[in-house]
């Protein structure tokens, strides 16, 4: 299980993370489950000595295989292996394999325990089936809450296959007297444990900063520091010469532009706006530097980004020293929530006078924030205007479905889209709101008023699945 949620995990900078990831995975590696266990089984069937041997080498496999992942999954991507094919190619040729190998012992190993308790089969069978069950639910813990938060996911996948190195020697192989076998075990083993050691401690790391949550980059270009998130831009500052905050207060992004437009347009002089999804906080930045009465709370789920905002961003940095507070308690302009937008939805009894719905995991908008019901929630604390950022094709369904919720919310809903990127995907733009909005003087370059189809409305039950 450790392995296989560190493959999500790894997967994320690459091919983002989706319902299509996760689906993708799960299968892959319950595939390779199940050949290994088939395998094995015949395996089991051996004589101890050569049955044995073939455990051995399946452990060596799993623990080799597990650590080169991240570096195979590197390599296919650089040899061009795009879209949702190519993660599916990707995720059969890296995880496959050793998902097959760990399984192989299973069979073995649980022949060994009947045999050794003769006329108890029924309860070692069951000890070993639980047994198999509690090491799932240790790794799942371990990885989600231990591993790639604090050591990675390169570290973590080394970590699977050293483990896999430690059930050697409970697995013994040549006879007593069979001194040239035994060596040569030892010798693999220790060929296998420096091969993972070096995987781990010298692999390339998939992420700059990561977490459980996140896999960041800090770009620097020129005069411009943007951050990225699973490869995907999340936000972008221009920046003085000697790395500082910069004389002006331009946004960077197109995508940023318009909805500071659309907000300078639409608000008042003291408005409090609700942010869900900090990412690099230029936005509320931008709203606080501007309107000496304004107030905003700005909800991220990922304490690193704002670390990493706090560190690389300067404006944004100065803005959050300044004004920042916990907004659970404290008292500032910027009130940082570091939780789940649709839970803080849900849970808050503050009223706000607008909203901008910018929160990404990956390439796109979690599929629980864009859903009927998230919307329905927003619509009754907020009096004002809501803003949304995506990014799909033109006239693609997450867009689509979008706009159906807003459009059966609000009765004056206004799109536009952003210029197209990889695989025809931008930013698409949309405001709603209960009264009319005004025109706008002018679009940031590359953009354009956008038309999208009529579609189902997302909600919990028949929501996003991702861009495939």
């Amino acid at each position: 299980m450790t392995y296989e949620i560190a493959a999500g995990r790894v997967l994320a900078p690459y091919f983002g993370t989706s319902l299509l990831t996760w689906t993708t995975v799960i299968a892959t590696v319950l595939g390779g489950f199940s050949l290994g266990s088939g395998l094995g089984g015949f395996i089991a069937e051996r004589p101890r000595a050569r049955a044995v041997r073939a455990v051995r080498g399946a452990l060596v496999a799993t623990a080799v295989l597990m650590a080169v992942s991240p570096s195979l999954l590197g390599l296919l991507h650089d040899a061009g292996v795009r879209g949702t094919g190519g993660m599916l190619l990707s995720v059969l040729l890296v995880f496959f394999p050793a998902s097959v190998c760990v399984t192989l012992p299973s069979p073995f190993l649980a022949k060994v325990a009947i045999e050794a308790r003769p006329g108890r089969e029924g309860s070692s069978l069951g000890l070993v089936l639980a047994a198999g069950s509690v090491g799932a639910i240790f790794g799942a813990i371990l990885a989600g809450f231990v591993a790639l938060p604090l050591i990675g996911a390169t570290a973590t996948f080394a970590a699977c296959g050293a483990l896999s190195l430690l059930c050697l020697p409970f697995v013994r192989g040549a006879p007593p007297g069979d001194a040239p076998t035994r060596r040569q075990d030892t010798l693999v083993s220790v060929a296998a444990a420096g091969f993972v050691a070096v995987a781990g401690l010298a692999g390339t790391p998939v992420c700059q900063y990561e977490s459980g949550l996140s896999c960041l980059h800090v770009l620097r270009r020129g005069y411009e520091v943007r951050l990225i998130s699973d490869g995907t831009t999340q936000a972008a500052e221009r920046t003085a010469p000697d790395g500082g905050a910069a004389a002006d207060a331009d946004l960077a992004l197109g995508y940023t532009q318009w909805l500071w437009a659309r907000m300078d347009r639409d608000l008042g002089p003291a408005p409090t706006v609700l942010f869900v999804g900090g990412g690099g906080y230029t936005l509320p930045t931008r709203l606080l530097e501007s309107r000496s009465g304004a107030r905003a709370v700005a909800v991220e789920i990922d304490p690193l980004v704002t670390e990493v905002v706090r560190e690389h961003l300067p404006r944004a940095a100065a803005m959050i020293a300044r004004t920042g507070y916990a907004a659970e308690g404290g008292s500032g302009r910027l009130g940082l929530v570091h939780a789940d937008g649709r839970v803080f939805l849900n849970e808050t009894g503050r009223r706000f006078d607008a909203a901008v719905m910018d929160a990404f995991s990956s390439g796109s908008v979690p599929a629980h924030l864009v859903t009927q019901e998230a919307f329905a929630r927003l619509r009754r604390i907020v009096d004002g205007p809501v803003y949304v950022n995506l990014i799909d094709t033109p006239d693609g369904p997450l867009a689509r479905g979008v706009q159906a919720i807003l459009r059966g919310l609000y009765p004056y809903v206004e799109a536009v889209r952003g210029p197209p990127g990889e695989r025809g995907r931008g930013n698409i733009l949309l405001a709603a709101a209960p009264r009319p909005l005004a025109p706008l003087e002018a679009l940031p370059e590359g953009f354009a008023p956008a038309r999208i189809s009529p579609a189902r409305a997302f909600t919990d039950d028949r929501g996003w699945v991702g861009h495939r």
